[in-house]
């Protein structure tokens, strides 16, 4: 990355309660960072590669926090967000971690698409129900992306795929896939239907039948529910399905880490 403007100097942080950094504060907090990032409208990403996707997806920086030796290293950020930097055990005071990756940045939100929209323009998506972890779901989302699945819906209690944890595993994917968070659950699930999707719930229990004997009309547009590792999916979920679906396994194993199945299950769906 080669700085826009190469006259901006980094600015030195020496203080962890310099306020000017507050974006960046006890980033392994989770319950501090969700009630901060969301309603102040911004997100951390974490990572030369990953702020590259960012940038390039069109989301717009608000700040930079890196690494002091690493400051003539970086190429390609914005000239108009500012550049802190800091000696480690600084970084390390501000944010909770060792900052291993040498640099972070803070992002402005987007609105992201009516529910509608979202289902217009996509043929096969993925809809998670409770996923409150953000490493399935940082993984989930990478996954979706790289085995062509069009958008992601999301129950109101599943984890915020911006929250840095997730961006991080979905190494920017999560940049690359758009998703709406419902509000009305399980209606959307109804109207998901509504739009012309066939809803399969991924699931180990009975009466499901193997994913790859579904009939070329429930591949048209299919609609992969998944939910929470423990729980699975709800009844109200598994009620509104038009299939139950399971990936065949052996060895008397009977489950997969979500992330894991998911990723089988996207790419059965969309070869």
């Amino acid at each position: 990355m080669t700085r826009q403007n190469a006259v901006v100097p980094a600015l030195t942080i020496t203080s962890p309660d310099d306020p000017r950094i507050g974006d960046y504060r006890a980033l392994t907090d989770v319950e501090l960072r969700t009630r901060w990032e969301p309603p102040n409208g911004l997100f951390i990403a974490e990572g030369e590669l990953v702020i590259e996707r960012a940038l390039r997806a069109g989301y717009r920086m608000r700040s930079a926090l890196v690494d002091e030796k690493r400051v003539a290293q970086l190429t390609g950020l914005p000239a108009d967000a500012p550049l802190y930097a800091a000696p480690p055990a600084v970084l390390e005071s501000i944010t909770g971690f060792h900052v291993h990756r040498g640099i972070l940045a803070s992002f402005h939100r987007r609105e992201t698409p009516q529910m509608p929209e979202l289902l217009a323009k996509a043929r096969c998506i993925a809809v998670l129900e409770g996923l409150n972890t953000h490493t399935n779901l940082g993984a989930l989302f990478r996954s979706a992306a790289a085995l062509g699945i069009d958008a992601v819906v999301l129950s109101p209690n599943c984890a915020d795929p911006l929250y840095r944890r997730a961006v991080r595993v979905s190494m920017g994917e999560v940049f690359a896939i758009p998703y709406a968070k419902s509000d009305d659950w399980p209606g959307t699930l109804t109207a998901i239907r509504e739009a012309g999707f066939t809803l399969l719930a991924l699931t180990p229990g009975d009466g499901a039948i193997p994913i790859g004997s579904l009939t070329p009309r429930q591949r048209e547009r299919p609609a992969l529910l998944l939910g929470a590792e423990g729980p699975g999916l709800t009844r109200a979920a598994m009620e509104a399905a038009d299939a139950r679906v399971v990936i065949p396994m052996y060895n008397g194993v009977d489950s997969l880490n979500v992330a894991t199945a998911g990723a089988i299950a996207f790419y059965e769906l969309t070869r």
